[in-house]
């Protein structure tokens, strides 16, 4: 029987997912959108919301780590060899699979909370993917090959940004870096005068920020070494989507897990956002096109997020509370990643794209004498 500290984490994480569904549901907040409205509109507004949360998660969990609450060797997001080749491969994926979808895991369980069956499939086929990639079928692929390309840190240090500051300065510079870099992000949100005019989308941030700190604190408060050690963990949504596939299906004492707790809690929390607004609609696909897109780009999402070690929530907000040398990384492959999707979506398949430059190619270049 799994024990109580379990279920109570697991409580606990629908809490935490159900706040967060309805705050960035309410706010219509979202990271593929956030994305897009900069590359494409040239507007920060969205992004900044998210460097906000950055920023809070940032300075919670570095006093956290400061205080000793919480150990970051004991979280998976600093390891002591980089696997980069890993990261980059996988967020570029998940950023192809994001603009295919229109949104993100995440967003794919907000969008199924107000009635969008279109995200049941794609949750569906994420959280299969995920899990297939994690334990399953593509498992050793990614354990013997992609992971085995790492980059080990020096003298057997942890993979984040203070560990090796102070390597290199032997000062331990943890707090005026967390300070300068969490800092930055916040301001940079709150000094944009049309953002202080959007209540709503600055509480989203906030509240995505300190539910992530949530995340710590509970995941260490709940844990209980005489029972089951529960690993600390936060808000992350491609790997605990699989987890809740495989519990629904195989083993219900999986439930019991933070993560999978919070998968449930953002679909409620969306729910419950959408029926206070009355804007709680069923919606199908429009054709097949549009369901092959989805069912592609939940693919992309589902491999890329397990190889990449997070969806964008998870590297981008949670790894970046430590201060991990994979959230830069990370971040800037989904960045390239839903590029690379947007300008399939707009110029057509890759194959047209290749074929169109080939043409083009091919009428620059001089005759042959």
């Amino acid at each position: 029987m799994q024990n109580m500290s379990a279920w109570l984490a697991a409580l606990a994480g629908f809490a935490i997912g159900a706040i967060a569904g309805f705050a960035v549901r309410r706010a219509r907040l979202c990271t593929f959108g956030a994305i897009e409205d900069a590359l494409i509109g040239g507007d920060r507004r969205r992004l900044k919301i998210f460097g906000l949360s950055v920023g809070i998660a940032i300075l919670g969990t570095q006093a956290l780590i400061v205080s000793g609450f919480l150990a970051p060797e004991s979280t998976p997001y600093v390891p002591t060899a980089l696997p980069v080749v890993s990261i980059v491969i996988g967020s570029i994926l998940f950023g192809a699979g994001m603009a295919m979808v229109g949104t993100c895991g995440f967003g794919s369980l907000v969008r199924l909370g107000t009635g969008d069956l279109k995200s049941l499939v794609v949750v569906l086929v994420l959280g299969a993917t995920a899990y297939a990639t994690l334990r399953g079928v593509f498992a050793d692929l990614r354990i013997n090959l992609l992971e085995q390309l790492s980059i080990p840190m020096p003298d057997g240090l942890r993979s984040d940004f203070s560990s090796l500051l102070a390597q290199a300065t032997g000062r331990d510079l943890r707090i005026p870096l967390a300070v300068l870099i969490g800092g930055s992000l916040c301001w940079l949100a709150l000094s944009d005068r049309r953002l202080r005019r959007a209540p709503r989308l600055l509480t989203a941030g906030v509240t995505l920020g300190l539910l992530t700190i949530a995340g710590w604190l509970v995941t260490v408060g709940f844990n209980d070494d005489f029972a089951s050690p529960l690993r600390p963990q936060s808000l992350t949504f491609v790997s605990t989507i699989g987890k809740a596939f495989y519990a629904g299906l195989v083993n219900v004492a999986n439930f019991a897990d933070f993560g999978v707790g919070s998968v449930f809690g953002v679909i409620a929390g969306a729910c419950a956002a959408a029926w206070l607004a009355d804007e709680l609609r069923w919606e199908a696909f429009d054709d097949d096109h549009e369901m092959r897109r989805h069912l592609v780009g939940a693919c992309l999402m589902g491999t890329g997020g397990i190889l990449a070690g997070g969806c964008t929530i998870g590297q981008g907000i949670t790894a970046g509370s430590m201060l991990a040398l994979s959230w830069p990384i990370a971040v800037g492959g989904m960045i390239l990643g839903a590029r690379i999707g947007i300008a399939i979506l707009v110029d057509g398949s890759p194959r047209d794209i290749i074929q169109r430059n080939w043409m083009l190619l091919a009428r620059k270049a001089p005759p042959s004498k």
